[in-house]
């Protein structure tokens, strides 16, 4: 149960309302992320549109690898909700149960492509030892064929998901009944 009270959607009024109704719409639920920061209804929109922006725009990064970045950083945080939701929608893309499985165990294993691994690797170090200098990385991404535009987009996700990482876990938000499975990608 969360720390802090939530405003369900059926409690809802004036803008909470419309911003849920909103959600409702486009997404075909509403997450508990969103649920928690009720008490402040405009968090909840500016979230999403960070969200949408570094999840969902225009990038040289495909959908896959961005929600990739978003399972290792949440397993490293040990963010339980995050990593569900977000190997529910990585998997939308993979459709490969067995990958995602070794993926949440041990991303070194999975077979990846260089590229991949080396997004997997700056995820982990920079949620973990974010003081540790990520530029050998970085560089070697660079000589992959990763541009600067690609390095950019991938430490927005990482640094997304370690900010939402730390809303779930620092307010005691729970998983949903259905695991986070089912929401319109």
């Amino acid at each position: 149960m969360a720390f802090i009270q939530i405003i369900e959607h059926l409690e809802a009024e004036g803008h909470l309302k419309e911003i849920y109704d909103s959600l409702f719409e486009k997404r075909g639920k509403i997450a508990e992320v969103h649920k928690i920061q009720s008490l402040n209804p405009e968090t909840i929109v500016k979230h999403m549109d960070l969200y949408l922006s570094i999840m969902f725009g225009k990038s040289p990064l495909s959908r896959a690898q961005r929600e990739m970045m978003a399972v290792i950083v949440s397993m490293a945080n040990g963010c339980v909700y995050c990593r569900q939701h977000h190997a529910a929608a990585l998997n939308h893309y993979w459709k490969d149960e067995k990958k995602l499985s070794l993926l949440i165990r041990d991303f070194s294993k999975v077979g990846l492509s260089e590229i991949d691994n080396n997004l997997c690797k700056l995820a982990w170090q920079l949620t973990t030892t974010p003081n540790i200098s990520t530029e050998p990385l970085i560089i070697n991404l660079k000589t992959k064929g990763l541009d600067d535009r690609a390095i950019l987009d991938s430490t927005l996700v990482i640094a997304y998901f370690n900010f939402v990482n730390r809303i779930v876990l620092g307010l005691g938000v729970e998983l949903e009944k259905d695991n986070g499975i089912g929401y319109k990608y």
